[in-house]
C-alpha cells in the first residue's frame, strides 16, 4: 500500500522541487491550465484537449517556470543593523 501512495506522490512534484512539494505542483498547474484556457499555444504536442491534463504533463516535464514568492521573500528580509 505505500508503495502505491509513493508512486502517486511522484507523478504529482515537479521535477525541479527541491522540497517535493505535491501542493505547489497543483497551484503551478492550476495557473498553467487557465493560460491554455485563454489561448496559450501548449509546450507539448498532445492528443488531449483538456488543458489541466495538458497543464500537469507540461508541469511533470519541468516546461513550466516558476517563481517561489515565499522563498523570495526570505531573502529579501531586512537584516537587523547593529
Amino acid at each position: 500500500m505505500a508503495e502505491t501512495n509513493l508512486k502517486q506522490i511522484a507523478q504529482s512534484v515537479i521535477p525541479d522541487d527541491p522540497e517535493a512539494s505535491a501542493y505547489r505542483f497543483i497551484i503551478v498547474a492550476a495557473k498553467r491550465a487557465r493560460q491554455l484556457q485563454n489561448g496559450a499555444r501548449s509546450f507539448l504536442p498532445t492528443t488531449s484537449k483538456k488543458p489541466t491534463v495538458m497543464a500537469m504533463e507540461e508541469v511533470r516535464r519541468g516546461l513550466v517556470q516558476y517563481e517561489d514568492i515565499a522563498i523570495q521573500r526570505q531573502f529579501e528580509q531586512p537584516t537587523p543593523e547593529e
